[in-house]
């Protein structure tokens, strides 16, 4: 028998192995059940896979034995998980859910790829694409098993083994004189070694969620548990033996109390504190926020650290207010060292201000074009010139500058509305007598907000 008969009938014994039919439909697809196990020896039911983030691992734990149960989003320390054993589980669930549902359907698309290249072959007369395209299959074949949890291992062995005498059949009836001897060699993928556990009992099941309840570290979380179990309890309890529902429902029942006492204790911990905080902090007292912030620690220390997400957002303001207190203390030692100018500053400053009310009146009716007779302009025009004197012979601290100088402004414009009013006036000019409306709105608005920011920097400084 020549080479090119031997290959040929080697691909044809080939096409003779037994062919899966494909399915009339795909399975139903349904999650994984995983098992997160902890370093206590227990496990937890993961609803698929659970993910990762940073020191925590998130899952959707199942709170009932039904076909599509309830599920409850777990948050755990990844430290508390025995990783080597939940990854070993894990990879034999995903083998067996994949064995059960998905692998029988990936093996007949395989047997349909290696039938169509057979099929290429058979209708192929050059020997050297006769040879890739049995290359390729036997590639595709090599690789599958590794990748599909070693699914009809044996058959695929088979049908390499059958390809290589293919190929080397087909090698050599196009001349060459070297084959690769290792084309058969397979690597087995490591041997699974965690047994999969049965699905939970409905006494498992709620076992399962007491125990989560009891490993992680959310109070709000904790404590929902507890509320799923005790539902669970009470809608199944006719299928349950009573003793057990007796000794659970009492069990969860002061966990739930147990939390409730908890919560009480340290919310009245956060009011009181935070009542107490705020009194300390406007009287700039540091020493009295920090004996709170130390309070709150002890007092955490004491209810044996029941609370940390609380005492955590507690903690924190308490420090805010620790700042703001020892900014406030600096800047009323500030206030007080300056306190000799402020005074002298505050004399001196009380005639401008006086005399600048005295203002009002006229500006206002120049604001509102409601008329300045020559008199009252002549009389305005004096005590504009006078304040104006006035604040020029005031130095102020450097602290009251800008407020200073904004009263400076108000008088200057001031000034500016009697002048343009009184140029209106002459001319007879609406114009200009809108432009001084405007000097006179604008000197008002200066002087009222000046007078507010001296009279605010002339206080002791205030708790922001």
């Amino acid at each position: 028998m020549n080479s090119r008969t031997w290959s040929a009938a080697t691909l044809s014994a080939l096409l003779l192995l037994p062919m899966p039919a494909a399915p009339a439909a795909a399975a139903e697809e349904d999650a994984t059940l995983l098992r997160i196990f902890l370093r206590d020896g227990t496990s937890l039911v993961s609803y698929g896979e659970p993910a990762r983030v940073g020191d925590r691992v998130v899952f959707s734990m199942p709170t009932a034995v039904t076909p599509n149960p309830p599920l409850h989003l777990v948050n755990l320390p990844a430290e508390r998980v025995d990783w080597d054993r939940t990854d070993r589980y894990a990879n034999a669930a995903r083998a067996a859910h994949y064995l059960k549902g998905q692998a029988e359907l990936d093996y007949a698309a395989l047997t349909k790829q290696l039938a169509q290249a057979l099929d290429d072959v058979a209708t192929t007369s050059s020997p050297a694409h006769r040879l890739a395209i049995v290359e390729r299959a036997r590639s595709l074949l090599a690789d599958w098993p590794q990748r599909h949890y070693n699914y009809r291992q044996a058959e695929v062995r088979q049908m390499v083994g059958m390809l290589d005498e293919a190929i080397a059949d087909l090698r050599a009836a196009s001349g060459e004189t070297q084959f690769d001897l290792s084309l058969s060699a397979f690597v087995d993928p490591p041997a699974i070694t965690e047994p999969l556990l049965p699905p939970l009992t409905l006494r498992e099941g709620i076992e399962q969620v007491l125990n989560a309840a009891r490993v992680i570290d959310s109070s709000v979380e904790r404590t929902s548990l507890l509320s799923t179990a005790l539902g669970v309890i009470e809608r199944d309890k006719g299928e349950l033996p009573s003793a057990f529902v007796a000794t659970k429902r009492a069990e969860v029942e002061a966990a739930l109390n147990v939390e409730l006492q908890i919560d009480r204790s340290y919310s009245a911990l956060a009011t009181g504190t935070l009542a107490a905080v705020d009194r300390r902090a406007a009287l700039a007292d540091v020493r009295g926020v920090e004996r709170l912030l130390a309070g709150v620690r002890q007092h955490d220390a004491e209810l044996g650290y029941q609370r940390p997400e609380a005492v955590s957002t507690l903690v924190k303001t308490l420090e805010a207010k620790l700042d703001a207190t020892r900014r406030l203390r600096l800047a009323r030692d500030h206030w007080e060292l300056r306190l000799p100018a402020f005074v002298a500053y505050s004399t001196a400053i009380r005639a401008p201000i006086a005399l600048f009310a005295q203002l009002r009146p006229s500006l206002e009716d120049i604001k509102a074009l409601a008329g300045s007779s020559p008199a009252s302009l002549a009389s305005l025009e004096q005590r504009v010139s006078l304040l104006l004197k006035l604040l020029a012979r005031i130095g102020p601290p450097e602290e009251l500058a800008a407020a200073h100088a904004l009263m400076v402004s108000a008088a200057q414009l001031a000034s500016s509305a009697v002048i343009v009013r009184r140029e209106a006036t002459l001319a007879n000019d609406m114009g200009r007598a809108w432009n001084a409306s405007s000097a006179a709105a604008g000197a008002l608005m200066l002087g009222a907000r000046a007078r507010e920011d001296i009279r605010s920097l002339l206080r002791p400084p205030q708790l922001q």
